[in-house]
């Protein structure tokens, strides 16, 4: 019988009753997977130990490791953890800081020394930084030197995070952390071995935070099954990448789809990655042409952006290594598909996902793309289209996505379970149909949650943010349709009396909530009212905000 490697059972004991979780299924035989496992011994240690020690495995700026590299860094990691920080197996670990080797190297450490793994944007401040530790019962973290700040702020508050160690000191300004907070420097004098900890399949291995549609974070827990299922069923059978492919892309590695794109992935079959710490669409197009990348994983917003820069400026950027592209993150409009293969001639792979399944489960291939329809269930799971009542919906009629395979919707401690969770099925918030041909075609989100540039925005959150400044009396908070960024968020802002509504104090509201959330999230448009729709007991009505936008 295998048990839980698990000393420390805080995810095992805030998990879901087992009457609230999905279904679970394993159709394909190479989900088959044994009851004891530790992904990170699989997805590394396995590959230096099968012969492929001296192939390159990750590129960033002025680094360039082989397998072999990355597993002594990690394991030096795992040591200090267990050895100085006394990390036991279950033990959560923040990691903070843009992609890079580094933060790889923590991720597989924490994770072969049986910790728990959760990921942050390097956007967040303390306040958002304080709601994850406070929610995972974060114990340790690991932390680019260059973003010290904001999680020392939300340190001082928490009851839970003991230790703190820092990377990347040299690149710092000087005094910013201490030299004993130097993850490089207590790495230094470790033995580059160390024996991942058998942790059981269904172990947690990962917690990827995601914004609620309240501005509450919910905490999405994967085990190590999971991550091994998800390099199983899309990659193989949808990517069809190779060993010799170079990766690339702009997610940050906090998100899931950023995770597996830039990391699980290519790693699962003896590829290489290149991290970007910064990623904009034109960082990316230089980073494509100077490390020569094969597969992109970026949003629709990028892939517009770029295409436009190449018909413009043609020559100027050469992405003729370019073979596949991926999107993921939001909708791909069928103009935006259009426009890349115009640009490049690639036909873009779109595909759906969630934080709460880790990574995609509807796609469409290069050959089977259709232009407005996301694809069909990639292998291994199954989807379908349900009405308000649970029943599945014919063809052409618009309802609730649901989807079911061997990952799914896990929430540490979350009542929101009961609502993405129903008769096996998981809920993703979206709204589509299946045409005749049985392609799933994305039509609206159903709940509240805005998407822009494949970022989750909750409109309360920056409500809060908002009402924060003095000038503000109330304020709604919506998505409005967007062609660049799919969404962009919209505020409607009553202003306190005498207070002016002109260009100053719009721009004096978006720098403020820029200074209190993560800037992504600040309101593009505002819009000065007198008052704002509510109900007879004083709830504001944002589904008439959304029809006074458009």
């Amino acid at each position: 019988m295998v048990t839980s490697a698990h000393v420390d059972t805080f995810a095992r004991d805030h998990l879901p009753p087992p009457e609230a979780l999905p279904e679970f299924i394993f159709e394909l035989p190479e989900l088959q997977l044994p009851g004891q496992l530790n992904c990170a011994e699989l997805l590394l240690d396995r590959r230096v130990a099968e012969g492929d020690a001296e192939r390159l495995c990750i590129q960033g700026a002025g680094v360039r490791w082989t397998y072999a590299d990355l597993q002594q860094r990690a394991n030096r990691i795992a040591r200090v953890l267990v050895d100085d920080l006394g990390l036991v197996p279950g033990n959560r670990v923040l990691l903070r800081g843009a992609n890079s080797p580094m933060l790889a190297a923590c991720w597989f450490g924490v994770v072969k020394a049986g910790g728990i793994a959760v990921g942050t944007m390097p956007l967040l401040r303390a306040k958002e930084l304080g709601q994850i530790i406070d929610k995972a019962q974060v114990t340790h973290a690991l932390c680019d030197a260059r973003l010290a700040d904001e999680l020392e702020a939300a340190r001082a508050g928490s009851a839970t995070l003991r230790h703190v160690l820092h990377y990347g000191a040299a690149a710092a300004p000087a005094g910013t952390v201490p030299a004993a907070s130097s993850l490089e420097a207590r790495c230094a004098d470790r033995p580059p071995h160390f024996d991942a900890v058998p942790t059981a399949a269904d172990d947690t291995c990962l917690i990827a935070f995601t914004s609620g549609t309240t501005g509450v974070p919910k905490g999405t827990m994967h085990f190590h099954r999971d991550v091994m299922a998800a390099c199983a069923c899309w990659p193989p059978h949808v990517l069809r990448a190779t060993p010799d492919d170079v990766f690339i892309g702009s997610p940050p590695l906090a998100f899931t789809f950023g995770l597996g794109g830039l990391l699980l992935f290519p790693m699962s079959i003896g590829a290489s990655t290149v991290l970007v710490e910064k990623a904009s669409p034109d960082a990316l197009g230089l980073a494509i042409e100077q490390y020569r990348a094969t597969v992109c994983f970026t949003a629709p917003t990028s892939y517009r952006v770029m295409a436009h820069h190449l018909m413009a400026h043609p020559g100027q950027h050469d992405l003729s290594s370019l073979r596949k592209c991926v999107s993921a993150g939001e909708a791909l409009p069928a103009a935006t598909r259009q426009l890349w293969k115009q640009a490049t001639g690639i036909e873009i792979i779109d595909g759906i996902g969630s934080t709460e399944l880790l990574h995609i489960f509807i796609s469409a291939d290069e050959a089977t793309a259709r232009p407005g329809a996301t694809g069909v269930p990639v292998p291994g799971y199954r989807a379908c289209v349900l009405d308000d009542a649970g029943h599945p919906l014919p063809p052409g009629q618009v309802g609730r996505l649901a989807v079911k395979g061997p990952t799914g919707c896990k929430y540490l401690d979350d009542e929101r379970q009961s609502s993405y969770v129903k008769d096996g099925w998981n809920l993703t918030g979206d709204a589509y149909l299946v045409d005749e041909a049985g392609h799933f075609v994305y039509q609206a989100r159903t709940d509240d949650m805005i998407i822009s540039g494949g970022y989750n925005i909750a409109g309360p959150e920056v409500e809060s943010a908002l009402l924060l400044h003095p000038a503000v009396a109330e304020c709604g908070v919506v998505g409005v349709a967007d062609e660049a960024r799919g969404q962009v968020v919209k505020a409607y802002v009553v202003l306190k009396a005498g207070e002016p509504a002109d260009d100053a104090m719009t721009r004096t509201l978006q720098d403020f909530v820029k200074a209190s959330i993560a800037p992504y999230k600040y309101p593009r448009q505002i819009e000065f009212c007198s008052s704002l729709p509510r109900t007879e007991t004083g709830k504001l009505q944002r589904f008439r905000l959304r029809q006074t936008a458009g």
